[in-house]
């Protein structure tokens, strides 16, 4: 009844005459909103399904409106965390602010995994389905209604929310324009629980990879190559370092498949970067002149999100700054303008 009284008073609004002078737009303050998430498209009968709705928190930054065309940055916490606890950690709405994004942080449903890790090893999920198909459908609808320019939505995620942002970037590609991963996991590499902890412990087996490898092309080249930063701390004893080579290794090979014309890509020398904090190697993979893969490998750090607030579990406050460089690699990318693929999955 609220939201019908407002559509009700701003049509009954005055119009504006041609010769009267506009009224400049006061900046209001940001704003952190939580809301849920209902699956449109849920069939009746799967209603108590996990996977039928997710709550969120959505920030907009001070001063924007309906007018904007904000990029949206979208954020997939780790296991233990919540939305809120990712915010603060990341400190990405803070960045958001200077940079004027809007940020959307997802939150994984306990009656999903009491753990609150996404299920991105669930072959509904690997397939563009469950899981993958619900996040991506509500991307899609924040993306819609609110101020958020579509050729700029952005994919971030930490652990199993890098996991599952490498599914989405395979097999919900379109929606997006660039992509991190941060202490990840390659796509398609476990499709149980158990095969899921192996990797992260050990890296992908052989036979995992080739299986991963034979997913990504099933995928079809009906998706597309999305830009990705990949990070990781050499001294990660939860998700092993290795997953980082192996991310790389496969968007390579994916890339080169979906345009074989455009050529390989090749890797640029490794660069050692010192500064406050942790140093780090940094290694990138172009095409014609463009970045399409980047690598972080960050000295000292564990399983913690790089520059962090350590007030929050899973964050260490010695740079670099993840949230920032993700941002200075991905606000660099546009999205063509193809149509979004997800709401075909069902």
């Amino acid at each position: 009844m609220l939201g019908f009284l407002r559509r009700w008073f701003k049509n009954k609004a005055p119009a504006e005459s041609p010769g009267t002078p506009a009224v400049p737009r006061l900046p209001g303050r940001s704003r952190f909103l939580a809301a849920r998430f209902r699956n449109p498209l849920a069939l009746a009968l799967l209603r108590r399904s996990p996977h039928v709705e997710l709550g969120y928190r959505l920030y907009l930054p001070s001063g924007s409106s309906r007018r904007d065309g904000l990029p949206l940055i979208v954020m997939l916490h780790g296991c233990t965390q919540d939305a809120v606890s990712f915010a603060g950690g990341t400190r990405m709405n803070s960045l958001a602010e200077e940079d004027r994004c809007a940020v959307l942080y997802p939150e994984q449903n306990e009656r999903a995994n009491p753990q609150r890790c996404w299920n991105w090893f669930e072959p509904a999920s690997i397939a563009g389905h469950g899981e993958a198909a619900l996040l991506a459908r509500l991307i899609e609808q924040v993306t819609q209604r609110r101020p958020i320019d579509p050729r700029r939505v952005y994919l971030v995620g930490m652990s199993a929310g890098g996991a599952m942002a490498c599914v989405l970037a395979v097999r919900h590609s379109r929606l997006f324009a660039a992509c991190a991963i941060h202490s990840g996991l390659m796509y398609g590499v476990a499709s149980s629980p158990i095969q899921a902890l192996a990797a992260m412990r050990s890296g992908a087996s052989p036979a995992a990879i080739d299986k991963a490898q034979r997913l990504v092309r099933e995928a079809g080249k009906a998706e597309v190559t999305v830009p990705t930063l990949v990070m990781h701390g050499e001294r990660d004893t939860t998700v092993n370092p290795v997953n980082a080579d192996q991310i790389i290794e496969q968007l390579k090979e994916r890339a080169e498949f979906l345009d074989p014309s455009a050529g390989a890509l090749v890797a640029s020398a490794e660069r050692h970067i010192d500064g406050a904090g942790h140093g780090y190697r940094r290694q990138d993979y172009m095409r014609q002149g463009r970045t399409v893969l980047r690598k972080v490998l960050v000295e000292g750090l564990g399983h913690a999100w790089s520059g962090g607030d350590s007030r929050y579990e899973f964050n260490d406050a010695a740079g670099p700054h993840a949230s920032r460089l993700i941002l200075e690699f991905a606000m660099q990318c546009r999205r063509e303008n193809h149509e979004i693929g997800a709401a075909r999955t069902a």
